[in-house]
């Protein structure tokens, strides 16, 4: 097998994709595979250390978001590489410009490929304030997935709201968890300290991209919430976005770090004691497996990794997706009750460390030989019946 992952954001961005991208090439390196990557030239030099060959595409920010970059590439391009570097299968890991380039380029060379649902364009549409969008936007995702062997999502509720809109060949690929790297012995006394708590006051985190799609506006409401009835917490925003400077004022209180390498967000994770997670636009949520490997009680919707991962009042809480009332009076009930929190948190570890990213790479690999094999099974056929 040799595979080539086309995305439009890669190591050392620091998003959902980006991680599950690299976690996957890393296991694939690991069993052998070798992995080529198309994607936006980086603004900042990252590790290639798990990129066998590699194309770099122009790289265009969304106005107002330069966080978020689209590739741009013309199929012409993309197969005078595959015309050096052929894969046997193709995943493209975006939709946008430079995922449609390749899907035709694809086409013209014979080269099965495999789709990923990473973001939910319908869910940003309603953000954004361009609702009107959101069926142009659906039918053009239909066709294009459609036109790919596959299409992999993250859980079981994405695959049957796909299938019942219409895209063929659904199937679930979850996220895998690394319990070596967030793991509750990085808690740090000395961190806690600085936030101003001793070991037995709570500390309430949010782990995230600070962006209206993120559902801020109740993240905001929560940790209010939560301070009246415990004004001894304390609260910790981790990541950036366009709306840091807006919440900054509106939650003058709460220590915010901006983005963080991974040794530092693992002691942040593990220093925290309760995840508060409101946000209904990810189609799986890295952060919530990272958090229960942690140690943490996650208060979440009942949606995507939360959805797949957690039995509320067992390793953590859950209410009705969209609920917003119903979460706030969780998150203030959950953080009066500390003994609670801490049984959550121990039980929630054992759940994500049945999430490991090797078994998640080998079901993977199915999916692609799968594609292959489907791919030339016609013409196979053609040639038995010919002769």
């Amino acid at each position: 097998m040799r595979l080539c992952i086309v995305s439009e954001t890669w190591s050392p961005d620091i998003n959902g994709v980006a991680h599950t991208l690299s976690r996957l090439s890393c296991e694939l390196n690991r069993q052998g595979v070798p992995v080529d990557v198309i994607r936006p030239r980086p603004r900042v030099a990252g590790n290639t250390t798990r990129i066998n060959h590699e194309l770099q595409v122009s790289r265009v920010a969304l106005p107002g978001y330069t966080d978020v970059q689209v590739g741009l590439a013309t199929p012409a391009a993309l197969r005078r590489f595959w015309r050096t570097h052929r894969p046997d299968v193709i995943y493209l890991a975006t939709q946008g410009p430079l995922g449609w380039a390749a899907r035709q380029a694809a086409k013209r060379l014979n080269i099965p490929l495999v789709a990923g649902w990473h973001t939910n364009f319908d869910h940003y549409c309603k953000d954004y304030g361009v609702t009107w969008l959101a069926s142009t936007a659906l039918r053009y995702l239909r066709y294009f997935h459609n036109g790919c062997a596959s299409t992999l999502v993250p859980t079981h509720a994405q695959a049957a709201a796909l299938t019942h809109q219409g895209i063929r060949g659904v199937h679930v690929l979850s996220r895998g968890l690394d319990g070596e790297r967030f793991s509750p012995a990085y808690r740090d006394t000395q961190l806690r300290k600085r936030w101003g708590v001793s070991e037995h006051q709570p500390v309430a985190l949010y782990v995230g991209r600070l962006a209206v799609e993120k559902n801020l506006t109740l993240l905001q409401e929560s940790f209010h919430a939560m301070r009246e009835v415990r004004p001894d917490m304390a609260q910790v925003i981790v990541g950036d976005g366009p709306a840091r400077a807006q919440l900054q004022r509106a939650l003058p209180d709460v220590h915010f770090t901006g983005f963080i390498n991974l040794e530092a967000l693992a002691r942040h994770y593990a220093s925290a004691d309760l995840f508060i997670f409101p946000s209904l636009s990810e189609t799986w949520g890295n952060v919530v497996g990272e958090a229960m490997a942690s140690g943490l009680a996650v208060m979440a919707y009942d949606h995507a990794a939360s959805a797949e991962l957690i039995s509320s009042g067992r390793n953590g809480v859950t209410v009705t997706a969209g609920d917003s009332a119903a979460f706030r009076r969780a998150a203030v009930d959950l953080c009066q009750h500390p003994a609670d929190y801490a049984r959550l948190g121990r039980v929630a570890r054992l759940r994500a460390l049945e999430q490991s990213w090797s078994g998640i790479t080998e079901q993977f690999l199915r999916y692609l030989h799968q594609a292959q094999e489907a791919h030339h099974a016609p013409a196979s056929a053609c040639r038995i019946r010919s002769s």
